[in-house]
């Protein structure tokens, strides 16, 4: 899928692709990744240097997560502890950064997996921590059992599907404000 955006009057796109995880050992992932989804968001962007500077924001809702898949959360995996002390809603930040996931998941039963992945920019000057995304989108998988594992499709989220996050990201990062999503000029 290919989603295109507009920001500071620069054009860009993002192409998300998902896969079966045939080989976790290449992907740098862990062997229950096996059969189960992976996800690779990249950034074209016509802007240079620091007006690149964008990050992504995912929440999973998962039915063995924190809520038992009642409601989403920020995804939890930071294979290096880089964001432990670091209190950023961002799982990935940078110039043009390229959002890529592979969970994993040793049992095989009945279990639903759903990731919505956000791209936002933060402002460059003073010391303001805002997030408004420019796009989302949503994929993830559903295990019912060892042999049955189905991808769920990459599909475009709307400005209403980032509004339900908001209260729990305000709560979870008090020091960060949360806006709405712009507006898009495609």
């Amino acid at each position: 899928m290919e989603i295109p955006f507009t920001y500071r009057g620069q054009h860009g796109r993002v192409v998300v692709s998902l896969e079966t995880t045939l080989a976790p050992s290449t992907l740098g992932t862990q062997a229950g990744a096996l059969g189960l989804a992976n996800c690779r968001a990249t950034i074209e962007f016509t802007a240079g240097g620091y007006f690149g500077l964008l990050g992504w924001v995912q929440l999973v809702c998962s039915t063995d997560n924190a809520f038992h898949g009642r409601q989403f959360e920020i995804d939890p995996f930071d294979p290096f502890g880089l964001y432990e002390h670091a209190p950023t809603p961002y799982c990935w930040y940078g110039i043009t950064p390229t959002l890529f996931d592979a969970p994993a998941r040793d049992k095989r039963a009945d279990l639903d997996w759903i990731a919505h992945s956000f791209l936002a920019p933060t402002p460059l000057q003073g010391s303001q921590r805002l997030v408004s995304p420019l796009l989302g989108f949503s994929w993830g998988f559903h295990i019912f059992d060892k042999k049955n594992i189905v991808l769920k499709p990459v599909t475009l989220l709307a400005a209403t599907d980032w509004e339900m996050h908001l209260p729990y990201l305000r709560d979870i990062y008090k020091e960060w404000q949360f806006a709405e999503m712009l507006a898009p000029t495609n």
